[in-house]
């Protein structure tokens, strides 16, 4: 096999390699917002938890909490942390 055989076939394969890549990224560029919708589409339905026919923005069960859950709301007055009350003016 002669040097001349090698070196038209990494030629070939550099060829391919390159128009695959210039194909790619003009695939990309002219789909790009359609892609980006999707990612955007798909990132709201992974933190939201998808669509939920009953409403709700997502959450199961519409507004209302699962059982057994607690209100994030404290009921009781808090106690203020040694940094708070150090800068609270004492009257």
């Amino acid at each position: 096999m002669s040097c001349q055989k090698v070196v038209n076939v990494l030629a070939v394969a550099s060829a391919a390699v390159s128009v695959a890549v210039v194909g790619s990224v003009g695939y990309v560029y002219v789909n790009r917002t359609a892609i980006i919708e999707d990612v955007k589409e798909k990132a709201l339905e992974a933190v939201l938890g998808g669509a939920n026919p009953l409403g709700g923005g997502g959450l199961p069960g519409g507004d209302i909490l699962p059982l057994g859950t607690n209100d994030l709301a404290p009921t009781a007055p808090q106690a203020k942390t040694p940094q708070e009350s150090a800068l609270t003016p004492q009257f």
